[in-house]
């Protein structure tokens, strides 16, 4: 019986676990995409990519970010965390602020 409450248990941690894998590897899969979107304007060019563009990059951002809260605490430092935030607040907006002094470095 033991064994039996064993194995169950087991059976349902591994399924959690290809759970979550297949979800982290979706949200892998969906940054590279947003990276992908942001090499091709990089520099100057940035500036010119398309507002859908722009909005669906801030918009998986912020989608990966609150989805996986948990796994990236203490990973992202609270000025990083606030850098993504003002970004997905307003993303056509971002790159047309003026840096604050630490921003320049």
């Amino acid at each position: 019986d033991s064994l039996d409450k064993a194995t169950a248990l087991r059976e349902k941690q591994l399924a959690e676990f290809n759970a979550e894998e297949k979800d982290l590897l979706e949200s892998i899969s969906a940054l590279k995409a947003a990276i992908t979107v942001l090499s091709k304007h990089h520099g100057s060019s940035l500036l010119q990519m398309p507002r859908s563009h722009m909005l669906g990059v801030a918009a998986t951002l912020q989608h990966e970010m609150s989805k996986h809260a948990s796994l990236l605490e203490g990973v992202l430092s609270h000025s990083e965390r606030r850098i993504v935030a003002s970004f997905v607040q307003a993303p056509t907006d971002y790159f047309d602020a003026a840096p604050t002094f630490k921003q320049s470095y």
